[in-house]
């Protein structure tokens, strides 16, 4: 193949923003999905190479991303007027997946982190997800920037899934995913389905591949295991 001219060789995808060598627009599918998918980004994701949401938008025309750092409610974040009640944001804090029950992977907590008891109930009427992308910290500065967030569900994922990142980076704690990889469990858990990981899995698989083959310096940074969930990229 022949090599791309120098200029062409470093300007960055403009779907997705990564230098070509990192672009994997090539190998995602998009998949039709009834939950809605809003993700605050932190300013300093954008281009970040190893991030994965240039994967989840192009997989769920139902994604929508915000760059910044606070909005004052989730009506101005997502552009239209929607009920808090009816969404939930992903957010592991200090939670300890391990003490959670191992019967289902998706759960809805209080302010404590403890599970709510009508957990069924709630996540049937959810219509949308809100995820934090960025590093740890970062997640953990949008959380505390945007306190309408508190009005919504918060939920916790719980999965023995291991995460293809972990070729790449060390996680802050076992059972962490990417942020895409967090989406595909919350989608699955939700929807009843079990081919959105699918769809994300190639793309995800070439994107860590890459970077495996050729790391970029100073990209390697912990972030949201998924979660970062959220958390991460």
């Amino acid at each position: 193949m022949d090599r791309l001219p120098r200029d062409e060789d470093s300007k960055p995808c403009e779907r997705c923003l990564r230098a070509p060598k990192y672009c994997v627009c090539d190998f995602t599918q998009s998949v039709d999905i009834a939950t809605e998918v809003l993700i605050l980004q932190h300013p300093q994701e954008p281009g970040v190479d190893i991030g994965t949401v240039p994967i989840i938008t192009a997989t769920l025309p139902n994604s929508t991303v915000k760059t910044g750092l606070s909005w004052p409610n989730l009506k101005k974040a997502l552009g239209k007027e929607v009920d808090p009640k009816t969404w939930g944001v992903l957010y592991l804090g200090s939670v300890r997946t391990e003490t959670l029950p191992k019967d289902r992977t998706l759960f809805v907590v209080d302010k404590k982190g403890e599970p709510v008891a009508n957990q069924d109930s709630v996540l049937s009427k959810l219509e949308g997800i809100v995820l934090l992308d960025g590093t740890w910290s970062q997640a953990k500065t949008l959380w505390w920037r945007n306190a309408w967030l508190l009005k919504l569900q918060r939920l916790v994922v719980k999965t023995e899934r291991r995460s293809l990142y972990d070729a790449i980076r060390k996680e802050p704690r076992a059972g962490c995913l990417s942020t895409v990889e967090t989406v595909s469990e919350v989608l699955e858990a939700l929807e009843g389905r079990s081919d959105i990981y699918a769809s994300i899995e190639r793309p995800l698989t070439e994107l860590v591949g890459r970077l495996k083959r050729s790391p970029r310096p100073g990209r390697s940074r912990q972030r949201w295991g998924r979660y970062r969930p959220s958390g991460r990229s």
